[in-house]
């Protein structure tokens, strides 16, 4: 008889079981495979029968599958539906009963939460749960007394009345703390949950001194809002009245983070409460803030930015020693602070060798209509278990002030029960509590950031509380929710609410009035309200950026390495081990490298690409690429990781050989990212931010999928500099070509970086050879500049063989912002020249040939390859190589009103000479970036090429 049949058996020998019962006997079998002792007694006796050895490691863990016996359950249900066999004798009722106790614990720990006392206002009434009910487990009043066996719990006893148990079950589930995380399949997590909570009931322990240390941190919260509120009427502060808990949780956060270990605290929130975090736990000096206010601050940024999305850090003190604090800075695209914040964290775990992030902890505050409706929280979300940008998870808080953004109606703001309910597609728990609690909104962070330490995963409290103003000051929320604020005007207060009850409990009737006044002196006199902040504290690991300020973007640096330098890591990035198995095709790619690195023949982009990275991690410069099916390269181009082709298992059998260029190298990691640009991108620029020794770049897998990511260009890379004085050194690759692939795979939008750019921001480059991606990636490390790099790489230029380049180029001469006329005949006929074609990118080599056909010597072609900084002398050289120039054309694959034509036509036009004139030849204006039908493409390329040498056309610019 198989040990299945056997339990089987069993089980149709209980006539009190039932198919109806099968999702709560598949949970007791895996309680019972993670602990027999913790399920009644005739539970473990069936299920014995599966396994009576005890585990390999001596625990009381089973390692057997339960898919037997839940089908056995289903089998079961199949013969006899749901309907219970009737059996005789008081102890086929009392088995039922215990059946019915299992299932009310199980539902109290599914959804009890629904019936928790969350909202402050009490708007809601308790929904209809009929589960939450004895009386839908046909219990009688009779049976309250009926002791039952509580192996299942763990509220500290054997054995407990149903009465009791039911209110120890509402104490835990249903209090000021409803929590949700029985949806993990994660059996220890999940026991992990119920031990913490049901041994205390959810209700949180402080002596007399925390409890005043509660109310001082109310006090500050509310006080620093009234304070403004009544000096600066109606200027925008995104007021936190209503949700002052929430600077309860992050001291509780703070303080607990650094008695367990943690070091760093990075925080990411949008505006609302920022100035109090600001001032109440960073420790910003609220004399300077006022300065902000009084419009006296000094202005030492070309352009600034408002009070709300500043940034700041500062050390702090703990139990277990300083954390530094920093507050990423934060545009008004709420939740894109996301993403920039686990960079920055993973960036600093790197840094410290600290892969787990017990050391390093990121922080994100969300408000709840952001929350559930921003797909950035998603795609970070989407991040937090993988192995290139995992962070050891991320504690999560939640302002939710129930109302949104300013009108929001909640049968409008989200298709979900709870704005947190995107974090369950992680598994995530969630702990919702009431923000008029501030002792349970202690608790909560505890136990948040206890998971997140224990099990590395990421945790969310969700602060339910409310918003006393509008939006911001100069709103009336009770044009559209008159109801709402009528209770928030009837509200007294969280600190008055919490002082009152401090006061009955005998810890002093003066002691709220007495902390109120105490703030407001503090306040008066622009003094710390922060105590623990630390004036003189600066860790180790503390990053210097003075190196890299006030830099001129015209130091080229030293990027030609030596010829024996060259051969020697050619040799070791193109050697595979007799232990791998490269694919025929990748290993033909290998043989040519290798060939190219003993000078046999012209260096390819592939190549010139792997021995920049290969020089600079040599030279101890760490290399971080990452990106869509970057490993590989989107056009096979790279094959930076190589699969061994007899490997056994998915996640064994690769080699990079970039990792293993020399014994003492920095790390070259490359990373194939999950499908997200916003995200991906947000994230490598946080890195960036605290990295600058490290090459950070972000690939698109065609150019125009940064449109997905559009805010972080627009807000971060691009001006971050200007508002916030953040120094950032990361590489944009971005796929850019006019290939006939229609219009979602030709262009990288040139225009807008070319748009973007201003106050030497950063720097666009289009190069066209393989020694140009050589230089320009070594350039962005080897001089102390560190300013945002976009590169148009190309696709079609990737094995033109044009496109090679000579290994002379690589050991000597630095990046060619300006690529002068290469042709010696035109050249030395200098005085014939009359025309002058300026292009950038792969349409040089269309130019070329189409000259070559036509055996002209009287037009010289120059590649412009830095578009942004425009370099002027360079091109002004080139123009004066060619003095009888009279007619200049700007000659682009793009559409005339997008690529690099409105912006480069001021720079040639500020080079030209008097009675020069300048002229277009490209793409008509269009809607869309090109179009989708081959033979249209092929003529329009044609047509453009042969304009370039034809008489000038439509708009006509004169010097």
């Amino acid at each position: 008889m198989s040990e299945t049949t056997s339990v089987y058996q069993a089980y149709q020998g209980n006539t009190y079981l039932f198919g109806g019962n099968a999702p709560y006997v598949e949970e007791m079998y895996e309680n019972y495979l993670a602990n027999p002792g913790s399920v009644p007694d005739n539970w473990r006796e069936y299920f014995d029968a599966l396994q009576h050895v005890p585990a390999a490691d001596g625990s009381d863990a089973r390692d057997v599958p339960h898919l037997p016996v839940v089908n056995a359950f289903a089998e079961r249900a199949k013969q006899g539906g749901t309907r219970v066999v009737q059996a005789h004798g008081a102890d086929s009722d009392l088995g039922r009963k215990r059946v019915s106790v299992q299932q009310l614990i199980a539902a109290y720990r599914n959804v009890g939460q629904r019936w928790a006392d969350l909202d402050p206002l009490k708007r809601t009434e308790r929904p209809d749960i009929p589960e939450l009910e004895p009386a839908f487990y046909d219990f009688k009043d009779a049976d309250q007394e009926t002791v039952f066996n509580t192996s299942n719990t763990f509220f500290g006893k054997e054995t407990m009345p149903l009465r009791e148990m039911i209110n120890a079950l509402r104490e835990t589930y249903c209090g000021a703390i409803g929590a949700e995380f029985m949806y993990a399949t994660d059996q220890t997590q999940k026991r992990w949950w119920q031990q913490k909570l049901e041994s205390i009931r959810s209700k949180p322990v402080f002596n007399a001194e925390q409890k005043k240390h509660i109310l001082e941190r109310l006090t500050a919260a509310e006080g620093l809002e009234r304070f403004l509120h009544t000096k600066y009427v109606g200027q925008k502060r995104f007021s936190l009245e209503g949700g002052e808990s929430f600077i309860v949780a992050m001291d509780e956060l703070i303080q607990s983070a650094g008695a367990k270990g943690v070091q760093e605290i990075v925080i990411g929130m949008a505006h609302r409460g920022r100035l109090n975090v600001l001032v109440n736990t960073l420790g910003k000096m609220p004399k300077d803030l006022f300065a902000e206010f009084d419009h006296t601050a000094p202005e030492d940024l070309p352009s600034g930015d408002v009070k709300y999305h500043q940034g700041f850090s500062s050390d702090v003190s703990t139990p277990g020693g300083p954390v530094h604090l920093t507050l990423a800075f934060n545009p008004s695209h709420l939740e894109i602070v996301n993403p920039v914040v686990e960079g920055s964290v993973r960036a600093r775990m790197d840094r410290r060798d600290d892969p787990d992030g017990k050391q390093v902890l990121p922080v994100l505050v969300h408000g709840d209509a952001a929350f559930a409706g921003q797909g950035v929280v998603q795609e970070t979300l989407a991040l937090a278990q993988t192995r290139g940008y995992s962070t050891g998870g991320t504690v999560h808080i939640v302002i939710n002030n129930q109302i949104g953004f300013t009108t929001s109606d909640p049968r409008d703001s989200r298709s979900t029960l709870y704005c947190t309910d995107v974090v369950k597609m992680i598994e995530s728990p969630v702990l919702h509590v009431n923000g008029d609690d501030p002792e349970a909104v202690a608790l909560a962070t505890q136990l948040a950031l206890e998971f997140r330490m224990e099990f590395r995963k990421d945790v969310v409290v969700d602060i339910i509380c409310f918003r006393k103003l509008g939006h911001n000051e100069q709103d009336t929320p009770s044009l559209t929710q008159p109801l709402m604020y009528k209770k928030i005007g009837q509200h007294p207060g969280t600190r008055k609410m919490y002082a009152d009850r401090l006061a009955a409990q005998g810890l002093g009737n003066e002691l709220g009035d007495e902390m109120v006044r105490d703030y407001r002196a503090a306040m008066d006199a622009g003094r710390h309200t922060a105590e623990r902040v630390l004036t003189n504290f600066k860790s180790k690991y503390a990053v210097d950026w003075t190196p890299f300020l006030d830099k001129k973007w015209t130091d080229a640096g030293d990027t030609a390495i030596p010829l024996a330098e060259w051969k020697r890591l050619a040799e070791r990035i193109t050697t595979i081990p007799e232990s791998v198995t490269p694919h025929q095709l990748v290993k033909k790619v290998y043989d040519d490298r290798a060939a190219m690195g003993r000078g046999e023949h012209p260096v390819d982009w592939g190549m010139g690409e792997h021995m920049a990275f290969a020089s600079l991690v040599a030279s101890g410069y760490p290399v971080r690429l990452s990106g869509e099916d970057c490993g590989r390269g989107t056009f096979t181009h790279r094959h930076a990781v190589i699969h061994d082709q007899k490997r056994e298992k998915w996640n064994e059998g690769t080699y990079t050989p970039l990792q293993n260029v020399t014994e003492n190298q920095a790390p070259f990691t490359v990373i194939d990212s999950i499908l997200s640009e916003e995200a991906v991108l947000a994230f490598e620029y946080g890195y960036a931010s605290n990295d600058p020794n490290t090459l950070v770049i972000w690939e698109a897998q065609f150019g125009d999928f940064a449109n997905g990511a559009q805010v972080v260009i627009d807000q971060f890379i691009a001006s971050g500099e200007v508002k916030w004085g953040r120094v950032n050194g990361i590489a944009l690759m971005l796929p850019h070509g006019y290939e006939g692939q229609g219009p979602e795979h030709s262009s990288a939008r040139l225009e807008r970086f070319m748009q973007l750019s201003a106050d030497t921001n950063m720097q666009v480059v289009q190069p066209t050879t393989a020694s140009q991606i050589f230089h320009v990636l070594r350039r962005q490390m080897v001089r102390n500049l560190r300013k945002p790099l976009i590169i148009m790489t190309p696709k079609s230029l990737l094995r033109n063989k044009d496109a090679a380049s000579p290994l002379s180029e690589f050991t000597k001469g630095a990046f060619q912002t300006v690529i002068p006329e290469q042709n010696e005949d035109v050249v030395g006929n200098a005085a014939k020249v009359k025309r002058l074609i300026a292009c950038s990118g792969k349409v040089y080599y269309d130019l070329v040939k189409r000259r070559t056909e036509m055996e002209s010597l009287e037009v010289a072609i120059v590649r412009v390859e830095q578009l942004y900084p425009f370099p002027h002398k360079a091109f002004a050289a080139e123009l004066k190589r060619f003095p009888k120039v009279t007619e200049i054309v700007w000659c682009q694959d793009e559409p005339q009103n997008q690529g690099a034509w409105f912006f480069v036509q001021h720079y040639i036009h500020e080079n030209m000479l008097d009675g020069q004139k300048l002229g277009y030849s490209g793409r008509a204006a269009s809607a869309s970036p090109a179009v989708g039908y081959s033979h249209l493409h092929q003529e329009q390329q044609k047509s453009l090429v042969e304009g370039a040498f034809g008489k000038l056309k439509g708009f006509v610019l004169s010097k």
